[in-house]
C-alpha cells in the first residue's frame, strides 16, 4: 500500500509548484493565443458578414437603378421612334399635299391649254367652214 511518510507533501508541494508554473508558462499564454486567436476569427467572421450583408445592400440598390436606367431609356427610345414616326409622318403629308398641288396645277394647266385647243379648233372650223362655203357658193354663185 501507501507509505504516508514525509514525501508524500513534498511530491505534493512539486505537483502543485509544477501546475503553477506550468500554467504561468504554458497554459496562460496557450490560452490567451487561443483567446486571441477565437476573437480574432470571431472578428473577421463578424466583418465578413457584414460585408457580405452590405454587398446585398448594394447589388440590390444597383439593380434596381440598372431597371430604372433600363426603364427610362426604353422611354428614350420609345419618345425618340414616336418622334421619328410623327416627323416622317409629317414629311409625308407635306409631300402628298405638294404632289397634289402640282397634279391640281397640272390638272388646270391641261383644261387651260384644252380649252385653248378647242377656241383654236373653233376659230379653225369657221375658217374652214367658212372657206368650204365661199368655195361652194362661190362656185355656184360664179
Amino acid at each position: 500500500m501507501f507509505d504516508f511518510n514525509g514525501t508524500l507533501p513534498l511530491m505534493m508541494f512539486q505537483f502543485f509548484l509544477l501546475v503553477a508554473v506550468l500554467n504561468a508558462v504554458f497554459f496562460k499564454p496557450l490560452t490567451q493565443a487561443i483567446d486571441e486567436r477565437d476573437g480574432f476569427i470571431r472578428t473577421n467572421n463578424t466583418e465578413a458578414r457584414e460585408r457580405l450583408a452590405k454587398a446585398k445592400s448594394l447589388t440590390e440598390q444597383y439593380e434596381q437603378e440598372l431597371a430604372g436606367t433600363r426603364k427610362q431609356s426604353q422611354q428614350v427610345l420609345a419618345d425618340a421612334q414616336a418622334e421619328a414616326q410623327k416627323i416622317a409622318q409629317t414629311q409625308i403629308t407635306e409631300a402628298q399635299k405638294q404632289v397634289q398641288a402640282e397634279v391640281m396645277k397640272a390638272q388646270a394647266e391641261l383644261e387651260s391649254q384644252k380649252q385653248s385647243a378647242f377656241s383654236e379648233l373653233e376659230k379653225q372650223v369657221d375658217t374652214l367652214s367658212q372657206q368650204i362655203l365661199n368655195k361652194l357658193l362661190g362656185s355656184t354663185l360664179a
